[in-house]
């Protein structure tokens, strides 16, 4: 694979086939969101948008999930606001989510299963991290919406101002379904 993306990306550089895609690192539309890794959404999630490359900032990770106030996506949100201009905040989670159900014992049990040794899980477990609550997903996408949205919104680092909106997409349609809306709130 890893072949393949060199050789196209030799191709497409001298081609100047990446003129299309010029921007600046600050997104025009001053928007930051927060989505889902799920492929299906590469490129539906910002056509259901109307985004163009350079409009917002995206940034993903399984469930579109804040899980912890000062976690890395909060930092990255952060940057997007008080380093690159972003105004707004778009947390979007999407029907049919790996995220939902998902069963961390059977992940752990994967995890040994393709070789990482019992032993190591265990001194994980000792020194205070539970995989089971870090690989933890949900069972409504609304309510995980929901509570991502509400920990932005309530975090002290957060601008007055700074509007934090929860949405749902499907993901083979790109029908979004409106959470929570966020302007003029703090809190939930």
């Amino acid at each position: 694979m890893l072949n393949e993306i060199l050789e196209h990306n030799r191709t497409f550089v001298e081609n100047q086939q990446y003129e299309p895609y010029r921007t600046t690192k600050f997104p025009d539309k001053k928007l930051v969101i927060l989505s889902c890794m799920d492929t299906r959404l590469t490129q539906l999630l910002p056509e259901a948008m109307n985004l163009r490359n350079g409009d917002a900032k995206i940034i993903k990770n399984a469930g579109a999930i804040i899980s912890d106030p000062f976690d890395n996506i909060t930092r990255s949100l952060f940057v997007a606001i008080y380093e690159l201009g972003a105004e707004e905040v778009c947390v979007v989670g999407h029907h049919d989510c790996g995220m939902a159900g998902i069963q961390p014992a059977r992940t752990v049990e994967k995890m040994t299963d393709r070789g990482v040794p019992r032993s190591v899980i265990d001194t994980l477990e000792r020194s205070g991290i539970r995989l089971e609550t870090w690989l933890q997903g949900f069972d409504s996408v609304e309510e995980s919406v929901q509570k991502s949205a509400a920990i932005l919104r309530n975090h002290p680092l957060l601008p007055e101002g700074v509007p934090v909106h929860g949405l749902v997409i499907h993901p083979e349609t790109g029908k979004l379904d409106l959470v929570t809306e966020g302007y003029g709130k703090r809190g939930l």
